[in-house]
């Protein structure tokens, strides 16, 4: 995940919501946003919420915003397309990592399915070559490959 800060972006009165919906531009830090620019990914000053929400729409993790009064936290995941995923296996999929080893335990109090449909879930995920499966057993853990 890529983590972007910005400092001092909401003062004067301006809102979370007029943030988040691309109606606030204000460029505070013109060397950040002038690196963006060389590396092309900004094409029109004062668009970015905007085209980082539409960049992400088909994407499996959507960015984090979070807002506060003197500064914006944009935590952007690492892109993935659909990889062919049923809906089911999708948030499944949100919940998994790609570094850290995670037990049906881990994973099954934040999944709305069962115990059974969620391991499941990980076994095709498996098949489909998504799902590293560690182990068998009482010991098995998943992991992104």
């Amino acid at each position: 995940m890529y983590y972007l800060t910005l400092q001092n972006v909401t003062g004067n009165g301006n809102t979370e919501d007029e943030y988040l919906s691309g109606k606030l531009s204000v460029l505070r830090n013109r060397n950040l946003a002038n690196v963006f620019y060389r590396l092309g990914f900004v094409e029109i000053f004062g668009t970015g919420i905007t085209r980082i929400k539409q960049l992400y729409e088909e994407g499996l993790k959507q960015p984090d915003f979070e807002v506060s009064e003197n500064a914006i936290k944009i935590v952007l995941p690492v892109f993935e397309k659909n990889l062919n995923l049923t809906e089911d296996e999708r948030k499944i999929y949100k919940i998994l990592s790609k570094t850290m080893l995670k037990s049906i335990s881990e994973i099954a109090p934040y999944a709305p399915f069962g115990k059974s449909k969620t391991t499941q879930l990980l076994k095709e995920m498996g098949k489909k070559g998504v799902v590293k499966i560690e182990s068998r057993g009482r010991g098995t853990k998943y992991v992104i490959k």
